[in-house]
C-alpha cells in the first residue's frame, strides 16, 4: 500500500524527537526516535504511564540487560498509545470528526484517499459504507527507530566487561527486536559488521513467503558505493535492505559525515539509474542465502525504496527530487524543531532557533566523536560549558557515558567531554610550558568537547517538566544550515501544507537552492581543509585534496548541464542558481591555485 505522505521526520537529537510518532503517527507521517538514550527513556515512559494512566513498574539499571528492556518497554508503550489514537481516529460514528478532517486535510491534493475521501463527501455515499471504506483505507505513520552504529561501546558488571550483546548499540538493536513494532531500523554512521551479523539472530527480519518483513531494515548511506556494499554484505545473511536514506553529507543537522567532495544531486542521480541493479544484485544474494539456510524466500522480488534528506526547504524543491529522481520520499528535518505540535524544543532553544542566521549555525567540533558537528552558537550547553571553564572546572561530570571511547590516559575508555579526561589532558598540556598563544589553542581544543549525550536529550526533560537533576539544564541542539531560512514557530498543519506548496512559511527572498546551499557548504569544508595545511603538501594530503577538488567540479558540471537542460522547475530561479554554481566554480578554481602554490 502506498504511503499517506511522501515526506517523513528524521530522527533529530536524542530527545527531539523522543516521542514525536506519539504526535503524528495517527496523521500517517513517518517520524524517527533515537535508541541512544535508554535513561531518558525510562524517565519518559514513567510520565506518560501516568499521563496516559497506565500502570508502570521501574525497569532499574540493577537488572540484567536492562538497557534492552527498558528499550522495548518505551517502544511498546508508544506503539500501543498511537495505535490507540489511530483508532479513535477511524472509529468514526455519526460524522467525521475534526481529527479525520485533519487527517485529510494535510494530504497532499494528488493523494488517492483524499480524492476519494472528498468523492464521499461531495455525493453522500452511504455512511456505513463510508466507515468501512475509512476502516481499510488510511495508514498510520510508521514508528521507526534510529541506531548509530558506532555508538557500540562495550559495558561492565561489578568491573568485569560483559559479552558483545550488551554492547550499547547490540543492546538497543535487542530492545526493538524485542518490541511489537511494525517497523524500520534505521542504521547511520557506518557499517557494523559485527552489528549486522547480530541481526540475524531475530526472525522479524526476515520477510515471509508474501513478502512481508515485520521488522525492515533502512540503511542511511552517502553514496551508491556503500549502499550497494552493505545491501550485498545483509543479503549473504538472508537480510534484506527496504530501504536506502540518502543524506546530505554536510547539508544536514547533526554530525556531518563529508563526502570526498561528492554532491547530492549526482549521487541521487546514481541511485535512479542504478536502481534495478541494486535491486537485482542484492536480491540474488538474499534468495541464495535464503535458500542455504532452509528459510522462506518470497515468492516475489522484494520493494525497495530509496529517499533522500538534507536541506530541503520547499514545494518545488520537494517535487523536484520525487519526481527528477524517482524517489520514494524526502525526509524534512530541522524545519520540524520548529514545529512544536512534533518535536520537544525547549522555550530558550525555540526562540535562539527562530532567530538564527547564517552565522549562527556552524560546523563545530564540539562532539567527543571527533565528527563535525552542526550546533548553534549561543546555545545553553556551550553557556553550561563555558561556566565551568571559568569555574576552573572545565568538562563535564559525564553523567550517562554514552559517548565514551578515550583510552589516552585510562585502562577503561572515557569521554573526551568529560571533566576527568579534560582535567588530565590540561595537565599534559601545563607540563609542555608553551608560550601563550599556543597555550590558549590548544586549551581551546581541549575544552571545546561538549557532552552532546545529555545535552541533546535535556530538551525533552524541560518540555514534560521531568526533573533535570542529573543531567542539568543546558540543551545541546544540532540543525543544519536550512533552519537559518525557517524564522518562526509553525503549527504542524502548517508545515505539512509548505512541504505540499499549498502555503509559504519562509518569509526570506534569498534562500539559495537545496544543491546550491550544499556545493557552498562543501566548498567552505575544502578551504578549511587547504587553511589547515601550513607547509608543503605531502602526498597524501595532495592526494585528498585533488580527489576532493576533481569530484566538486564533476557535481558543477552536472549542476550546470541539468540547471541548462531543466523545463518546468525552478523557471523563476534558475537564472540566480546557474550564477550561484558559477560563482562556486570561479571560486573552485581559486582553492585549485592555492592548491597548486602549496
Amino acid at each position: 500500500m502506498t504511503k499517506a505522505h511522501s515526506f517523513h521526520i528524521p530522527v533529530m537529537g536524542i530527545g527531539f524527537t523522543v516521542d514525536t510518532p506519539l504526535k503524528v503517527s495517527h496523521y500517517g507521517i513517518d517520524s524517527v526516535i533515537s535508541l541512544v538514550d535508554d535513561i531518558l527513556f525510562e524517565k519518559m515512559r514513567k510520565m506518560y504511564s501516568e499521563k496516559f494512566q497506565l500502570p508502570y513498574q521501574e525497569i532499574s539499571d540493577k537488572i540484567d540487560d536492562f538497557r534492552a528492556k527498558r528499550i522495548t518497554a518505551y517502544l511498546n508503550l508508544v506503539s500501543n498509545q498511537v495505535e490507540k489514537k489511530f483508532q479513535e481516529l477511524k472509529n468514526i460514528q455519526s460524522e467525521i470528526s475534526h481529527e479525520l478532517h485533519h487527517y485529510f486535510d494535510m494530504l497532499p491534493d494528488y493523494s488517492t484517499i483524499k480524492k476519494e475521501f472528498i468523492r464521499f463527501k461531495e455525493q453522500h455515499i452511504n455512511f456505513e459504507e463510508f466507515k468501512l471504506w475509512i476502516q481499510k483505507n488510511l495508514m498510520q505513520g510508521s514508528i521507526d527507530v534510529n541506531i548509530m552504529t558506532k555508538l557500540d561501546k562495550v559495558n561492565f558488571s561489578k568491573g568485569v566487561s560483559l559479552p558483545t550483546e550488551f554492547n550499547d548499540a547490540h543492546a538497543a538493536l535487542r530492545g526493538f527486536a524485542n518490541s511489537n513494532l511494525n517497523s524500520s531500523i534505521v542504521f547511520s554512521a557506518g557499517m557494523n559488521p559485527r552489528l549486522y551479523s547480530y541481526i540475524e539472530q531475530f526472525s522479524d527480519f526476515y520477510p515471509s513467503s508474501d513478502g512481508m518483513i515485520k521488522k525492515k531494515i533502512i540503511l542511511k548511506v552517502s553514496d551508491y558505493r556503500s549502499a550497494i556494499i552493505q545491501g550485498k554484505f545483509l543479503a549473504k545473511k538472508g537480510l534484506w535492505v527496504s530501504e536506502y536514506r540518502i543524506e546530505s553529507g554536510l547539508n544536514c543537522g547533526g554530525h556531518a559525515f563529508a563526502t570526498d567532495g561528492y554532491l547530492m544531486g549526482p549521487i541521487l542521480a546514481e541511485f535512479r539509474d542504478k536502481r534495478e541493479e541494486l535491486i537485482n544484485t542484492t536480491y540474488e544474494i538474499l534468495v541464495a542465502t535464503l535458500q542455504s539456510k532452509n528459510l522462506v524466500v518470497p515468492k516475489e522480488t522484494l520493494a525497495l525504496k530509496i529517499t533522500a534528506q538534507g536541506g530541503v526547504g520547499t514545494a518545488e524543491e520537494h517535487e523536484f527530487l520525487l519526481n527528477h529522481y524517482k524517489l520514494d520520499a524526502v525526509g524534512w528535518g530541522s524545519p520540524f524543531l520548529l514545529v512544536p505540535e512534533a518535536t520537544n524544543v525547549d522555550e530558550l532553544t525555540m526562540e535562539k532557533l527562530i532567530n538564527a542566521t547564517e552565522d549562527d549555525l556552524y560546523l563545530s567540533n564540539i562532539s567527543p566523536l571527533g565528527v563535525p558537528f552542526n550546533s548553534l552558537k549561543g546555545n545553553s550547553k556551550d553557556a553550561e560549558k563555558l561556566n565551568w571553564i571559568a569555574q576552573g572546572k572545565p568538562g563535564s561530570p559525564c553523567p550517562k557515558k554514552y559517548l565514551i571511547s578515550n583510552t589516552e590516559f585510562t585502562e577503561k575508555a572515557i569521554c573526551s567531554a568529560s571533566r576527568k579526561y579534560q582535567l588530565l589532558k590540561i595537565e599534559e598540556l601545563d607540563a609542555l610550558k608553551l608560550d601563550k598563544e599556543t597555550y590558549d589553542t590548544k586549551f581551546d581544543q581541549i575544552t571545546d568537547k561538549s557532552c552532546i549525550c545529555v545535552g541533546l536529550g535535556t530538551s525533552a526533560l524541560i518540555n514534560n517538566n521531568i526533573n533535570t537533576k542529573i543531567e542539568g539544564t543546558g540543551v545541546s541542539v544540532c540543525p543544519g544550515p536550512n533552519i537559518a531560512y525557517f524564522s518562526k514557530s509553525t503549527s504542524l498543519k502548517e508545515m505539512v501544507h509548505h512541504i505540499y506548496g499549498k502555503v509559504n512559511v519562509i518569509s526570506r527572498n534569498d534562500r539559495p537552492h537545496v544543491f546550491v546551499k550544499e556545493l557552498t557548504a562543501y566548498l567552505d569544508y575544502l578551504k578549511s581543509k587547504i587553511d589547515e595545511t601550513t607547509e608543503e603538501l605531502n602526498s597524501a594530503q595532495s592526494k585528498y585534496l585533488n580527489t576532493f577538488m576533481a569530484n566538486l567540479n564533476e557535481g558543477i558540471t552536472y549542476y550546470t548541464n541539468l540547471f541548462n537542460e531543466l523545463k518546468g522547475s525552478f523557471e523563476n530561479t534558475k537564472a540566480t542558481i546557474l550564477d550561484d554554481i558559477e560563482q562556486s566554480l570561479l571560486k573552485l578554481n581559486q582553492y585549485k591555485m592555492q592548491v597548486n602554490r602549496l
